[in-house]
């Protein structure tokens, strides 16, 4: 079995820069070789294959769920959409295009699981906001939680 976990989003758009640091976090953790930790950055469809690869994936990132800035989210397997929202130009393609291409390719993780931060702030900058800065422990636990969980069926 297969275990990803991503951290994904822009470390120079203030809070979209969660899921990166929450998984540089986690990397100073000791794991099991089964358990893979990916910067994802803004990488897109060069994340295809460890997406396609993993049995189960952890997803960080900044998740506009038009909540509190601060406000945790989680959702999981069929909660996670996989074609969503609008594209700043007709070459960006979002995160949710890749899971939409992996279903379509059925080569989609067992297990799924998107946890992060309604963002406060997506300008420019690399701090995050005191609302989503505030969270990013609890984001590591949660994450680190999930993980161990899963390593357990190793």
């Amino acid at each position: 079995m297969q275990v990803i976990a991503m951290g994904i989003g822009n470390i120079l758009c203030s809070d979209e820069g969660i899921g990166v640091k929450a998984i540089y976090k986690l990397m100073e953790k000791e794991w099991k070789e089964e358990i893979e930790l990916v910067d994802g950055a803004c990488d897109g469809l060069k994340l295809l294959d460890q997406v396609e690869r993993a049995d189960r994936l952890l997803v960080i990132d900044a998740i506009n769920a038009d909540e509190e800035p601060g406000t945790i989210v989680q959702l999981e397997d069929e909660e996670v959409p996989a074609f969503s929202g609008m594209r700043l130009s007709v070459h960006q393609g979002s995160f949710h295009e890749l899971l939409g291409l992996a279903k379509f390719r059925d080569r989609f993780p067992k297990k799924l699981i998107l946890l992060g931060v309604q963002p406060g702030s997506l300008e420019w900058g690399t701090e995050l906001s005191d609302a989503v800065q505030e969270k990013l422990p609890e984001i590591v636990e949660r994450a680190e939680a999930i993980l161990r969980e899963w390593e357990k069926e190793l």
